[in-house]
């Protein structure tokens, strides 16, 4: 649940928030309903009005909720502030552990029937760095996954206030039991040399994508690596261009500037752009373009879910922007 300030207050300033669900899963799957892909979370809620309320939105954001269990009390949350100018945004988490999905017993027989139902799983370093358990579950459902023939995406997402101290250290062989078993896989220079300790002598981040993520790829036999560089200008807009690597090839997109609304959740809307392009089979060139298009527009839409459909993301592609649709 994402507790967060009015306009750009601080959370000293405030005494109301204003609350919504998301989360990366939610996300991610929240845009590849839009694109006409079924998807559904493997999670638990509460069996409270809270619980309702965040299944009542899965469900408004398209999303099947029949492999959601109920249990536990609590429901994970964090607080946002948003940043203006110098400023940055500033996101502040609460005690997930005791969630009800991080408290939570997944039976075998449970998780091995969700994966029979799907083409592509999708996992989370934010969900990785939780506790023992949801580890576990994890990996069992990903080797189940890989048994079953599935495809499997993972999105490194490291946050280093939920590693906490010596983070990278503890992180990494988590981070490399799924990487061996992940497909698609999206990250960054910074994730490839802080995460996995792998040099480069490169100062430019170009080239660093460069040297670096064919060697990940080689290491840990990934098919694709994708992701994006951001650039924070002078006059608070942001400039992003994405890249994707595969089949020996990277190809770096087209640099775009624009004005932000809001950009949490934005890497998820260009991981499902990443997603749906593959499973559609378009060019290399056109995946990435379509994925960074997708984040452009997240960041235009207040909340952490991107609510773009195909339409609109391919307008975005073409730079048709303009006056009032009627």
């Amino acid at each position: 649940m994402r507790l967060e300030t009015p306009g750009y207050s601080t959370l000293a300033q405030e005494n109301q928030l204003k609350y919504s669900f998301s989360g990366s899963g939610v996300n991610v799957l929240s845009a590849l309903s839009r694109f006409g892909h079924e998807a559904y979370l493997i999670s638990a809620l509460p069996d409270n009005a809270l619980g309702e309320a965040a299944v009542a939105n899965l469900r408004k954001l398209g999303l099947s909720t029949r492999h959601i269990m109920r249990s536990g009390q609590y429901v994970g949350m964090y607080f946002l502030e948003k940043g203006f100018g110098a400023r940055a945004s500033k996101v502040t988490y609460t005690d997930r552990l005791g969630s009800s999905f991080n408290t939570a017993s997944f039976g075998d027989e449970q998780l091995a029937a969700a994966v029979a139902e799907v083409d592509v799983l999708h996992f989370c370093g934010i969900t990785l760095a939780m506790n023992d358990q949801v580890r576990s579950h994890m990996l069992h459902l990903a080797r189940e996954a890989k048994r079953q023939g599935r495809k499997i995406v993972f999105d490194c997402n490291y946050r280093p206030t939920l590693w906490g101290k010596d983070g990278y250290e503890r992180a990494k062989s988590h981070y490399e039991q799924l990487l061996q078993l992940a497909d698609v896989v999206m990250m960054n220079e910074k994730d490839a040399m802080l995460v996995l300790g792998m040099p480069t002598a490169a100062l430019e981040r170009e080239q660093q994508l460069k040297e670096l993520l064919p060697a990940v790829a080689k290491q840990y036999d990934i098919q694709t690596i994708a992701g994006t560089h951001r650039r924070i200008n002078g006059d608070n807009t942001h400039s992003l261009k994405g890249y994707i690597f595969s089949k020996e090839r990277l190809i770096m997109g087209r640099e775009h500037s624009f004005s932000v609304h809001d950009r949490v959740g934005a890497g998820d809307a260009y991981a499902s752009g990443i997603i749906d392009g593959l499973l559609r089979g378009l060019p290399l060139e056109q995946v990435v373009e379509f994925a960074a298009a997708a984040a452009r527009l997240a960041h235009t839409i207040q909340g952490d879910t991107p609510l773009s459909t195909r339409e609109d993301i391919e307008k975005a592609v073409h730079n048709e922007t303009g006056d009032v649709e009627r």
